[in-house]
Formats: C-alpha cells, sequence, structure tokens
C-alpha cells in the first residue's frame, strides 16, 4: 500500500480526530488547573526557573493580540472564525489527508483552535500561561493549544517537503 493510497482515509481520520481531542482536553485541562487549583489571577507572574515564568495574560487578539477584539461580540466573532477553520481542517483530514504526520499535524492544529475558541467564548479572551525569557528579552506568552498549532504547522511543511511527496509523479492530463 503506498503513502498516497487514499485506502487508511478512515484511519488516518480517526488518528487525527484522537490528536485534536488529546490537544484540546490537554490545553482546557492545563488552563483550569492555572486558573482553579493555581489561582493565578491575570497580570500575576510566577517565577519558575531563571528563563520561565507562569504569567497569565487574556490575549483578546489573535497572535501577538493582532485585531484585539475587547468587546463580547469580538470574541464570538474569533470564535466562529476558529470553529470555521476547525471544520475546514476536519474536511480536510476526512477527505485528502494522506499519512500519519499530516493526521496528527492536523489533529493538532483543529484541537487548539477549539481550545482557544472555548476560551473565548467562556473567558472573553485567549488564556495564555507560558512566558519565556532571557537576557532581559521576553518572548510572548503561549499556552499549550499555541503550542500544539505551531507544532502542527511544522509537521505540514516539513511533509510538504517530504521526497516521496515531491518525488510523486505530476497529472500530465
Amino acid at each position: 500500500m503506498s503513502r498516497h493510497s487514499g485506502e487508511d482515509g478512515p484511519q488516518f481520520l480517526m488518528s487525527g480526530l484522537s490528536i485534536a481531542a488529546a490537544t484540546l482536553v490537554l490545553d482546557q485541562a492545563h488552563k483550569w488547573y492555572m486558573l482553579l487549583i493555581r489561582g493565578i489571577k491575570e497580570g500575576e507572574r510566577v517565577t519558575v526557573t531563571p528563563f520561565f515564568d507562569w504569567y497569565y495574560v487574556k490575549n483578546e487578539g489573535i497572535s501577538y493580540g493582532l485585531f484585539t477584539q475587547e468587546s463580547q461580540f469580538g470574541q464570538w466573532l474569533l470564535a466562529g472564525f476558529a470553529a470555521l477553520a476547525a471544520v475546514l481542517l476536519g474536511l480536510w483530514l476526512a477527505r485528502g489527508v494522506t499519512n500519519r504526520l499530516m493526521a496528527w499535524s492536523v489533529g493538532l492544529i483543529m484541537g487548539g483552535a477549539v481550545s482557544n475558541a472555548i476560551d473565548r467564548l467562556v473567558l472573553g479572551g485567549v488564556a495564555d500561561f507560558f512566558s519565556l525569557h532571557a537576557f532581559g528579552f521576553y518572548w510572548y506568552v503561549f499556552n499549550v493549544a499555541d503550542v500544539a498549532i505551531v507544532a502542527g504547522v511544522v509537521g505540514l511543511l516539513y511533509d510538504s517537503f517530504m521526497p516521496t511527496r515531491n518525488g510523486a509523479p505530476k497529472s500530465t492530463q
């Protein structure tokens, strides 16, 4: 069976959906642990190591705070966009994913997007907690869902450069 035969579609679908569900559960569990068990308050910084802090920031925009939406309608709009993206990724997962790496990558992106959308609806913005810093430079604050989305994009990029993908015969019809 070739890497791109399409005969494993249901297996890749279930694999991708399982990764999406695990990502969503892990991210939400971490966020609620930080908020309810640790009791961290918005703007509070807790030093964990010399280069890593827990720092609760509610991001009302998208990446790096772009397109900030302070209103409830704006948060619903961003959540709706994330839900639409997850549905379209789900369709791709069901119809076009041809290998495990793609399935897992799409699942990571879907799970992260849905989890961050849940934050927007429940908290009025995405809860971010991880702050890396060194030599006075602070990177942006992020969460498990953000890591999953980035890992998913990296996986898709890696897959697009795989020799079996690039070496696949092109249709001339």
